[in-house]
């Protein structure tokens, strides 16, 4: 069939991880091939292997999960066909390597397990009936999962900061310059009229206050001879000498 698997265009969380990746379901493409009792499957082989993928006879001779490090390939989402069809109310995206309980549990039934390595990986689907394979679609690009980190490589602060975070540091650090002039020039202004104040104390001749009384230019009236002036300011007549006789 002319159809390619691809993963999803649209932005997808978590569309592809270090197990799992994001298919989009194949709407509309076995219609005209597939029976009410058929099955859709998804192969899945690594890229360099995808070559040699034989299609099995039967759903006995279907390739398991577990066998994905020696087989190179295993088939997994087995559904029925009806799930595919145009009028099937069923969600746009499959997800493989979901299905934790797989690796835990050892499950021998095909199980849509996580990937163990990056990959690249190769996906097709694959219409079979009671009778063997019935139609198929091409293989997909390869895919290529994220590779996890090791904690020893990973720096414990950001590489990069936000813009809006060296913007905000920036005015920050302008108006702690900014408050920090003020302050210095602020101690600095009553340093220097504290010194100013000091020079003038040291260098300027001590003067002193003298208060002067006004002493009038003229000199005070001559006392008349018949006046005596006792106790003084009190002035009184003096006794006229007796007349000879």
């Amino acid at each position: 069939l002319p159809y390619v698997p691809h993963v999803p265009p649209m932005a997808l969380l978590g569309k592809v991880t270090a197990t799992t990746f994001a298919l989009e379901r194949p709407c509309c493409i076995f219609d005209s091939h597939a029976d009410a009792s058929d099955a859709v499957w998804l192969a899945v082989a690594f890229a360099n292997a995808s070559a040699t993928f034989r299609n099995p006879r039967s759903r006995a001779d279907v390739p398991r999960y577990n066998q994905l490090p020696t087989a190179r390939s295993y088939m997994t989402l087995e559904t029925a066909a009806a799930a595919f069809s145009c009028s099937a109310p069923s969600p746009p995206i499959l997800r493989v390597g979901a299905d934790t309980a797989c690796r835990d549990q050892g499950r021998q039934d095909p199980c849509n397990g996580p990937l163990p390595s990056p990959g690249p990986y190769r996906v097709k689907f694959l219409l079979m009936g009671c009778r063997g394979p019935k139609a198929e679609t091409l293989w997909s690009d390869p895919i290529l999962l994220r590779r996890a980190s090791s904690p020893s490589t990973i720096h414990p602060a950001p590489s990069r900061r936000g813009s809006a975070v060296v913007v905000i540091a920036s005015i920050l650090a302008s108006l702690g310059a900014v408050l920090a002039t003020a302050v210095l020039g602020a101690l600095g202004a009553k340093v220097w009229g504290s010194l100013c104040r000091q020079d003038l104390g040291t260098d300027a001749s001590p003067r002193r206050s003298y208060r002067t009384h006004h002493i009038s230019p003229t000199l005070p009236h001559s006392l008349s001879p018949n006046c005596d002036c006792s106790p003084p300011g009190l002035c009184r007549s003096a006794p006229q000498p007796p007349a000879p006789c």
